[in-house]
């Protein structure tokens, strides 16, 4: 795990202000010093996942955090609340068919302070 200080400097290079904003954020609660730490990293390394994949791990009712984005292959057959840096277009029309929630990360931050009842998808 990287420290409070490696992460802030890494913030620096950050040219996205949302992605900046959110690191911030997560910085302050300690239950999301994880995010902090992968969004922080390499853009190209931060975590896309599909549909089909969250539907394999999520149960019903289930808060899901996705470090990065939220892709539209596959589809999902439960309603659960998906958490995550950005989701297409496409992905997002699904939810709704889905009767599913999607939340940008940094709101959830906010809502949540301490991370309960998540589950973190890498």
């Amino acid at each position: 795990m990287l420290s409070k200080t490696a992460i802030k400097m890494r913030i620096e290079r950050k040219s996205n202000p949302i992605v900046t904003e959110t690191i911030q954020l997560a910085l302050k609660h300690e239950a999301w010093l994880k995010i902090a730490a992968i969004l922080s990293g390499s853009t190209r390394r931060l975590p896309a996942k599909n549909l089909y994949e969250i539907n394999t791990v999520a149960e019903t009712g289930d808060v899901i955090v996705i470090p990065g984005k939220v892709l539209s292959t596959g589809e999902l057959t439960k309603k659960i609340k998906i958490v995550a840096l950005s989701i297409s277009q496409i992905a997002k029309e699904s939810l709704k068919e889905s009767k599913s929630e999607f939340i940008p990360l940094i709101e959830e931050i906010r809502k949540n302070p301490k991370a309960e009842g998540v589950k973190i998808l890498q």
